[in-house]
């Protein structure tokens, strides 16, 4: 890291915060971005704003009590970290998984601050969750957690204060029993306090397909910029849950040929293209690992169990899955292979090492921040019809989708190219999204 200013800072966040790996790594990747923002603008140094920004506003933890179907008791931990509300309200999903704890989540909020932010939308940046495993979980013990969750949570949320969504384990189903429980609680039909609900009672279209389908349309700018597109292209995306299967979608609609996907378990190679219906009905109906999609594909598919997709020769990758999943060994087969873009889907997907194979080979990297804000600029689009008791329509809705996703990336590309980082999307993300809220917070005062 450069700039003594910033080692300092991340020296200090290090120390202040131990154990929380994820988080660090998040820092230093934005860090290391706007060192030069820094020799531009003193007065964000004179003001104090790199650390303010480091430093959450607000962290919430506590205890998640429920019974299971037996009558057994489980004690679960739940988190909200609203990390910076300079924009407008506090805006993140909500992650249901044994991996989560503290450092987590506050990587992902403080990722958010950015995303939010290149997204142009009034909406500030938080993120919550449990430690809770609803996979193998009935319906009624899923309502039982998030009834549970919610009894807390609720005290901390609100439209103008703080607006949880979905993310990983929370999806439609858990965004209902939430949203009932706040409504009981509360006793106000407060639609735009969550997002990610039901087209019946306050969701909006394309929410679902959102994130996925913003990821794919980042990657198609990235690659117009270049002089190409993603028709013909062989892609392979990692994850089968609601981001990989609306990436499939989407880039399948664009031209692209997406010939593998993965879950825990391994993953399938299907040279013809990946079969969506089947997809769907295998992990969204059934619940099941890809193994059943391979058998009912018959000879087509092949299941490769217990290893990494990213061993499937591509030309456009989508990691769609989890944190640190593309590492540097990965990076430098998939540039042997011939790829020449990747679009983060998942929230840092790719290791430091990994971005840096990526960046000296001159591929075409869209960084989690910009590629996969599209589900959260919908949810801020939620957020709008909610407050006006309106509802758009599935056309009109992907449009803008499909806007905030172009402007997001001329954001990116022209702010790197104005730091002397031409064609850096992760310099142009890091720096375009923390001026913004820099400038909001210097507006607001030492608050």
């Amino acid at each position: 890291m450069p700039h003594q200013k910033s080692s300092a800072i991340y020296e200090q966040v290090v120390r202040r915060n131990p154990g929380e790996p994820e988080f660090h790594q998040a820092v230093r990747e934005v860090l290391e971005s706007i060192a030069p923002v820094i020799e531009r603008r003193p007065e964000y140094a004179d003001w104090k704003l790199i650390e303010r920004i480091c430093e959450p506003e607000r962290q919430i933890i506590f205890r998640v009590p429920w019974e299971d179907d037996r009558g057994e008791v489980h004690i679960n931990r739940g988190f909200r970290v609203e990390f910076n509300s300079a924009l407008g309200p506090y805006k993140g999903g909500l992650r249901f998984h044994p991996s989560v704890y503290l450092g987590v989540v506050k990587f992902l909020a403080f990722e958010q601050i950015f995303k939010n932010s290149l997204t142009g939308l009034p909406i500030g940046a938080g993120k919550g969750g449990s430690d809770f495993d609803p996979k193998g979980r009935s319906n009624r013990e899923v309502m039982r957690f998030c009834q549970s969750f919610m009894t807390e949570l609720y005290r901390h949320i609100g439209e103008y204060t703080d607006v949880p969504a979905g993310d990983i384990g929370v999806g439609q189903r858990e965004i209902g029993y939430l949203f009932g429980q706040f409504k009981r609680i509360t006793n106000r039909y407060e639609s735009g306090v969550i997002t990610g609900k039901g087209l019946e009672y306050g969701g909006a279209r394309v929410r679902a397909e959102a994130t996925g389908y913003g990821c794919v349309y980042f990657v198609e700018e990235m690659l117009n910029a270049r002089g190409t597109s993603l028709d013909g292209k062989r892609v392979v995306v990692s994850g089968s849950g609601n981001v990989a299967i609306h990436s499939i979608e989407k880039a399948q609609a664009l031209g692209g040929v997406t010939v593998a996907c993965s879950d825990s378990s391994g993953y399938v190679l299907d040279e013809k293209g990946i079969d969506l219906g089947l997809l769907r009905q295998v992990k969204e109906v059934e619940r099941a690992g890809l193994s059943l999609y391979a058998e009912r594909r018959g000879t087509d598919a092949v299941f490769v169990p217990g290893r990494a997709v990213w061993e499937v020769p591509c030309e456009v990758a989508l990691p769609s899955a989890t944190q640190n999943e593309i590492g540097d060994d990965d990076a430098a087969r998939l540039v042997r292979s011939g790829c020449v873009a990747v679009g983060e889907g998942a929230n840092m997907p790719t290791t430091p090492g990994g971005i840096r194979v990526f960046q000296e080979a001159g591929i075409a990297f869209g960084p989690g921040k910009a590629a996969n804000a599209g589900g959260v600029a919908t949810s801020a689009l939620e957020m709008q019809q909610n407050a006006a008791r309106d509802s758009w329509t599935f056309e009109y809705s992907e449009a803008r989708l499909h806007e905030i996703m172009r402007d997001m990336h001329d954001r990116c590309l022209t702010t790197a190219d104005a730091y002397g980082r031409p064609g850096d999307y992760v310099a142009g993300a890091n720096i375009a999204g923390f001026t913004r809220v820099a400038d909001a917070m210097l507006s607001l005062g030492l608050i």
